[in-house]
């Protein structure tokens, strides 16, 4: 992990083309070295006998399975169009 001083505020806000002034530079400087601390000290915790996972709470999915079915034939499927024409819905044309 990078160290605070590693990390310079008032290089990465020139590259992000922000105006901050001596006191802002000053101040982010230093909270970034809190948060950098603060990811060390993580980084010591035991976490062997946690168990690895994505997700906090546990998932599952949702979903039903994918099968087929009989559905409509073609000539149900057309029986209440307004216009159709050899097995297919004849529609207002709406692109010029």
């Amino acid at each position: 992990m990078a160290k605070g001083s590693d990390l310079d505020v008032a290089y990465v806000a020139k590259l992000a083309r922000l105006n901050l002034s001596d006191a802002e530079t000053e101040l982010f400087q230093r909270q970034l070295g809190h948060v950098l601390n603060y990811a060390d000290k993580l980084r010591g915790v035991d976490v062997s006998q946690v168990e690895a996972a994505a997700h906090a709470i546990p998932i599952f999915n949702v979903f039903r399975e994918d099968e087929p079915r009989d559905w409509f034939t073609a000539e149900e499927a057309l029986s209440n169009a307004p216009r159709q024409a050899n097995g297919l819905f004849i529609v207002t044309k709406v692109v010029e």
